[in-house]
């Protein structure tokens, strides 16, 4: 059996809609409505009007997640390497098991795991729930009119979703 027919074998069983990266349509991306406390803004509240002109990489995450982990220094090192070109990492901690709730948790894992990069806590799962998410951890890339324009569950697939961002950064304001 290909590859290709593997995953799509998968992802019909399991009902996921691509086991890799996908470039999907240029729907308007849900806000981060609902979540908070933040972390790396002062304690600011982001806002997707205020990130227009900028990609935006929503990072669905959790502190205690081993997938998530292992993605974490890829998305670290794309938001070093292309944030002065209007790269914005926007990490949505929505906690998995109970102890991961904490402010002082979350604070302590930003710190320990060194992101630089915003922060939300999405206890309530309010902003999963707007980006219809199911899995840990998920990044959607948004165009810099704040549109959904690709999605990856899991790890893997790192130069995809390395050249989506190019790409992204590329196109006109």
């Amino acid at each position: 059996m290909t590859r290709s027919a593997l995953v799509l074998l998968v992802t019909s069983v399991l009902g996921i809609a691509a086991l890799s990266g996908v470039a999907i349509g240029a729907s308007p991306a849900p806000g981060f409505d609902g979540g908070g406390p933040w972390f790396n803004t002062g304690g600011q509240p982001l806002t997707l009007e205020a990130l227009r002109g900028k990609v935006v990489a929503v990072d669905m995450w959790t502190a205690g997640c081993i997938n998530c982990l292992d993605t974490l220094p890829y998305v670290k090192r794309w938001y070093a390497k292309y944030h002065d070109r209007g790269f914005v990492v926007v990490g949505v901690h929505t906690p998995e098991f109970e102890s991961e709730h904490s402010t002082s948790y979350v604070g302590d894992a930003v710190a320990r795991l060194g992101i630089a990069f915003p922060v939300v806590m999405d206890n309530d799962y309010r902003i999963w729930k707007a980006y219809h998410n199911e899995y840990w951890p998920t990044l959607y890339l948004l165009d810099k009119q704040g549109r959904t324009r690709y999605s990856r569950i899991g790890e893997g697939d790192y130069m995809t979703t390395e050249q989506m961002i190019r790409t992204l950064l590329s196109e006109p304001q």
